[in-house]
């Protein structure tokens, strides 16, 4: 087997194909979270705490220098903003698998019915009865 057809056949299984649309989807997914995380639930957060705005929130170690370059500075607002989107995330996701689970619960709970008999067993069946007589 050439390495181009193994390559091929690798590619071409599903979980290859899943795992890449389901990374594709999740940085929309995380890109989505962020947007909302800065514009939509930490402004009011803000607001609600003085007017602070946790984009520029830090704690400056080194000031600037003249030309306003040099500061060293632990950004404390965008950690913090960090943590709210893992947050998020992580509540997105447990619910999915939470769902997901329950889906498949619901239909591993219904068994299949008893497969048919084969016409061999149908046949040793009718012997059977036939020799009780």
């Amino acid at each position: 087997m050439s390495l181009a057809s193994e390559f091929k056949a690798f590619v071409l299984r599903g979980n290859v194909l899943d795992l890449a649309v389901g990374v594709v989807i999740g940085a929309a997914f995380g890109k989505i979270v962020t947007a909302l995380v800065d514009n939509v639930i930490m402004p009011p957060i803000g607001l609600m705490i003085g007017g602070v705005d946790f984009s520029a929130w830090k704690w400056i170690l080194k000031a600037a220098g003249a030309d306003g370059k040099g500061e060293v500075a632990i950004q404390i607002g965008v950690f913090l903003n960090t943590i709210i989107q893992f947050l998020i995330v992580a509540a997105a996701i447990f619910l999915v698998v939470k769902i997901v689970n329950s889906m498949m619960k619901k239909a591993d709970a219904a068994p299949a019915p008893p497969p048919e008999p084969t016409t061999t067993e149908k046949l040793l069946t009718e012997i059977r009865d036939a020799l009780k007589k």
